[in-house]
C-alpha cells in the first residue's frame, strides 16, 4: 500500500519562499512517476511538476525558473521548492505517484498554501 504525507504548507507573503515535502512509503515501483498538483481557487487541478524515473523533470509553464521539484530516494522523499510566490499560487498541493505523471494512482491529503500580499 502506497502511501503519501505531505507537509511544509503554510502562509507566505508574495515573493516569499516555502518547501513542501512529501514522504512516501509502501512498494512504489522504480518506474513510477513522481509529481506535485495544485487545486486553486475557481480552477481545475493541475500538475505543477513531475519528475520520472529516468530523471526527467517537467513543470507547468507558471512556475518554471521559480519552481524546482526534486526526489531524495534515500529518504524517500519529494519536494517542492517554491520561490518567488505569487498570489496565484494560492491553493492545495498534493503529492502524488503512479505509472503515468498526468494520471496517478495514488494521492497525498495535501497541503494548503496561502499567499498573500
Amino acid at each position: 500500500q502506497v502511501q503519501l504525507a505531505e507537509s511544509g504548507g503554510g502562509s507566505v507573503q508574495a515573493g516569499g519562499s516555502l518547501t513542501l515535502s512529501c514522504a512516501a512509503s509502501g512498494d512504489i515501483p522504480d518506474n513510477f512517476c513522481m509529481g506535485w498538483f495544485r487545486q486553486t481557487p475557481g480552477k481545475k487541478r493541475e500538475d505543477v511538476a513531475y519528475i520520472r524515473d529516468d530523471g526527467t523533470i517537467n513543470y507547468i509553464s507558471t512556475v518554471r525558473g521559480r519552481f524546482t521539484i526534486s526526489k531524495d530516494n534515500a529518504k524517500n522523499t519529494l519536494y517542492l521548492q517554491m520561490n518567488s510566490l505569487k498570489l496565484e499560487d494560492t491553493g492545495v498541493y498534493y503529492c502524488a505517484t503512479g505509472p503515468y505523471c498526468y494520471y496517478p494512482d495514488y494521492w497525498g491529503q495535501g497541503t494548503r498554501v496561502t499567499v498573500f500580499s
